[in-house]
């Protein structure tokens, strides 16, 4: 029996699955790293210590094989960052990640760019993202960018450490796209945003399919073809199978997303517009604070998740008159600004812990709700919920009725790595599936949720 292997390269964390031909996830691993935060409002991490957890989870999973043949592995990555690699893709410096804000100064370049070049990018403008990454370096390490053959995305990076001997600089549409260097309509790099960066073009990699064989590596678990890869998100809208209509993904953070989107110039967007896994586009209503909001707020009530979602039944819809802002860390724009904070309004002396856990619940639905406005009508079909944070049955009906949409819970598990798998399979010439449990068609209960909708939209931020 074969399997393939998609692993799936996290902010704060490696998962590693194998997939059979039927689609089944047969041995899976885990592996955490830290981020370093050197600097406030500063986030890198080394390369060394991702292909380190890469390395263990793969040790790890040959004991879990039992003696399967490995045909392929693919991988998926974190988007934006950015990691400056010599000719032979070894970094030369810690990769930059997508929460570091010390290039929001040269988010200026960007909105000095002539109306027509800027609209191209069809993006909001974040300072995690490539091009601005690479314009703060270019100021503040030249030496650096001299020393550098190519800037890499972070999964194209650790694949650079699997496959000496090819070309490291080699990255996939889905990552080429999130960076504020590439023309969308166009399909091509940006010529004014990479001068606005103020590097050379030379620096950026080629953009091939993610299913494209680049070499071969030597692993615990065999010689292994390793394919280029892609991007976290599309990858696990590839692996819930999702085509049409919304697919909100609840985790850490939540994505609002719409595949199936035109690619056109926008001026100036309040929602990111990325290619996804294939050849088509998707639109994303990004939110930093979900489930790291519910996680702080588990923290300072003392509540375990069960306690947590428990409170649904312990507190009315409305959490009687309290409202929760997830904002604890800003956001990009759109749903809320960088300057946004979090917290809780409408408290009074009979406000309960239950309370207070319930206002937390509908306030990230309610950031949710925000988001799938931002991405305009889709036709009223069933929401399609993805990620840990929807698994919960309570969850799922405060977000119907936020939404006032039906939504369904779709399980893939590890849904990045699996939609790696399928680029995998697909780059030694096999059709992969992944396995989908699909739960039940959640209903909304009629329009109580509006005024909850409406209280939180007038709460201070």
């Amino acid at each position: 029996m074969t399997v393939v292997l998609g692993a799936d390269l996290g902010t704060s964390g490696l998962k590693l699955a194998a997939l059979d031909p039927d689609g089944a996830v047969v041995a899976e691993v885990e592996a955490a790293y830290p981020v370093d935060r050197p600097r406030p409002g500063w986030a890198q991490a080394e390369v060394s210590g991702w292909r380190r957890a890469l390395d263990g989870a793969l040790v790890e999973l040959a004991g879990q094989l039992g003696g399967r043949r490995v045909r392929a592995l693919g991988l998926a990555g974190q988007m934006h960052g950015a990691v400056l690699v010599d000719a032979d893709g070894t970094a030369l410096a810690p990769a930059l990640l997508w929460p570091d804000r010390r290039a929001a100064g040269e988010l200026d370049r960007w909105r000095q760019l002539p109306a027509a070049d800027r609209a191209a990018l069809a993006n909001p403008l974040a300072p995690g993202m490539t091009g601005p990454m690479l314009a703060w370096l270019a100021r503040h390490r030249p030496e650096l960018v001299a020393q550098a053959a190519a800037v890499l995305l972070p999964k194209d990076a650790v694949r650079a450490t699997l496959v000496p001997g090819a070309d490291p600089a080699v990255t996939d549409r889905s990552d080429a796209t999130a960076t504020l260097l590439w023309d969308v309509p166009g399909e091509r790099w940006s010529a004014p945003a990479v001068a606005a960066a103020g590097v050379d073009a030379a620096l950026l990699p080629a953009v091939r399919p993610g299913h494209e064989v680049v070499g071969t590596a030597r692993l615990p678990v065999g010689e292994v073809p390793v394919v280029v890869g892609g991007a976290d998100t599309p990858l696990a809208l590839l692996a819930a199978g999702t085509r049409a209509g919304t697919q909100v993904n609840l985790g850490s953070g939540a994505q609002v997303l719409r595949p199936g989107v035109p690619a056109r110039p926008a001026p100036d967007p309040v929602v990111h517009c990325f290619a996804d896994a294939e050849d088509g586009w998707y639109a994303m209503a990004a939110l930093q604070n979900a489930g790291t909001a519910w996680a702080w707020v588990q923290s300072v009530l003392g509540l375990d998740w069960a306690a947590f979602a428990g409170s649904l039944d312990a507190s009315p819809p409305g959490a009687g008159g309290v409202v929760f802002r997830p904002f604890l860390t800003g956001e990009r724009g759109g749903v809320a600004g960088p300057t946004d904070r979090g917290g809780w309004s409408g408290l009074s002396a009979d406000t309960t812990r239950a309370d207070l856990a319930r206002a937390a619940l509908e306030g990230v639905a309610c950031a949710v709700a925000v988001g799938l406005d931002l991405l305009g009508p889709d036709g009223d079909e069933v929401v399609v919920l993805t990620g840990g944070g929807a698994r919960d049955d309570g969850v799922q009906q405060v977000l119907a009725d936020v939404l006032g949409r039906a939504v369904q819970h779709v399980q893939v598990r590890s849904a990045s790595a699996a939609g790696a798998a399928v680029l995998a399979a697909r780059g030694v010439g096999e059709q992969l599936t992944p396995q989908r449990v699909v739960g039940p068609v959640v209903e909304p209960r009629g329009p109580a949720m509006q005024e909850v909708r409406e209280r939180w939209g007038r709460a201070p931020g």
